[in-house]
């Protein structure tokens, strides 16, 4: 077969799907997978859920587009009052893009528009996108912004309390980066001239690493203080992840705006950004859209997703299935040197690889990739240092005995790329 795609596009494994199905994927040779990436976060429900795949059959039928700034569809109606119900009661409004990055955008957009002010306070290691606007607030890997420059303007870059980076206890991170965030508004970003802070509550590709309580209050009292945003991205940490439906409720924190993509329906693509109708009804006409927004087939699949994930437990089997694997990865820590760390929530995790020396080994993580797709098991790496970090990102229907199979072919893996 001749292949005309773009070398752009860098595959982690020689994959080539035919069919998937719950947890599995098959490929074109006949080889059997156990899916560990999701999709990179997105198959909440597996792969083909019969559910999902059921009602974008039938809204196939009915009506595939209905462009939203010239008509209203019914998915669109009922996803955006079920997303609504999914936040505390403030947060009422809710706006539908396709992609992440796309959301982020609609944000940055919305809270300069919304406050009047210019700046975009971003936080070190958190990955926002790769559109121009996103990405100028992304700081996961040098990759991602070489040789794209200059970036969109008004964004400043604050410290975030990775413990393992600082070598650090919880609360002396926090009250560093705290520290060093009065200092930014001191001097760099004024709060007169600060539309809002933009922040994962746990970052994606810079290693699945949590904030913590300390630092996430710090982060509210100061926008609360100083009449500024709290943006909360949770394209990956969203929509039950890591135990609770947003990541952010783990730290105790009210967001004033919060962006979701991925595991919003099941593989279809749907973004929103959720927040209150007195903050999104200061966006300007015309300054908020997309052609392909709110698909009623991917609104139909999203809907079909939150019923499924209500029905099967799903959110409570995250936090139940993520703290076994979190513990079995931690004694697998205890035996093999090579795992430097072990970090993240729920179904959120990130096993950070090291060398002898204890620093980033991103040669050996790619090696690992290898090794476990030979074994029946996919997965991916993130990371700035070389895609040290090896995620665990299944899907929410994981059982017991997958995740327990594939810690064995994680540890026969490490040994056979010592």
């Amino acid at each position: 077969m001749t292949n005309s795609l773009s070398p752009v596009l860098k595959q982690t494994s020689n994959v080539v799907v035919d069919h998937a199905q719950g947890m599995y994927v098959h490929s074109t040779d006949g080889r059997k997978y156990l899916d560990f990436t999701s999709g990179i976060g997105v198959l909440a429900t597996g792969h083909c859920h019969p559910k999902v795949t059921k009602a974008a059959q039938e809204q196939c039928a009915s009506v595939v587009h209905a462009q939203y700034a010239i008509m209203k569809h019914k998915p669109l109606l009922e996803i955006s009052q079920r997303v609504a119900d999914l936040f505390p009661a403030y947060i009422d409004s809710v706006f539908f893009s396709n992609a992440g990055t796309e959301a982020v955008e609609t944000s940055i957009r919305l809270a300069r528009q919304a406050t009047g002010k210019p700046n975009i306070i971003a936080f070190r290691g958190c990955f926002h996108g790769r559109t121009m606007g996103s990405l100028s607030t992304t700081s996961s890997s040098a990759a991602v912004r070489q040789r794209v420059q200059p970036l969109m303007g008004g964004v400043v870059t604050a410290p975030f309390p990775d413990t393992n980076w600082y070598n650090m206890t919880e609360d002396e991170a926090a009250d560093f980066c705290l520290r060093e965030l009065d200092y930014i508004l001191q001097v760099q970003s004024v709060p007169q001239e600060t539309a809002a802070m933009l922040i994962e509550p746990i970052q994606g590709e810079a290693g699945y690493i949590p904030a913590n309580i300390r630092f996430m209050k710090g982060l509210e009292s100061r926008c609360r203080e100083h009449g500024i945003l709290l943006i909360i991205d949770e394209v990956q940490s969203g929509n039950g992840r890591t135990g609770k439906r947003w990541a952010y409720e783990h730290f105790d924190i009210t967001p004033d705006v919060v962006v979701s993509a991925k595991g919003v329906a099941s593989g279809f693509p749907l973004s929103f950004v959720a927040a209150p109708a007195n903050i999104m009804s200061q966006a300007l006409p015309g300054s908020q859209g997309g052609t392909y927004g709110g698909n009623a087939v991917a609104c139909a699949a999203a809907l079909a997703t939150l019923d499924v994930m209500e029905e099967e437990n799903l959110i409570d089997n995250a936090a139940q299935q993520g703290a076994r694997l979190k513990e079995h990865l931690k004694e697998l820590q205890l035996r093999q040197r090579a795992i430097g760390a072990v970090t993240g929530k729920g179904l959120m995790i990130g096993t950070h690889l090291v060398d002898e020396s204890g620093s980033p080994d991103g040669e050996r993580a790619s090696k690992m990739l290898k090794a476990l797709e030979k074994r029946g098991l996919l997965m991916i790496k993130c990371g700035p240092w070389g895609g040290n970090v090896i995620r665990w990102i299944p899907p929410l229907i994981v059982t017991q005995e997958e995740i327990d199979w594939a810690v064995e072919q994680f540890e026969l893996a490490l040994e056979e790329t010592a």
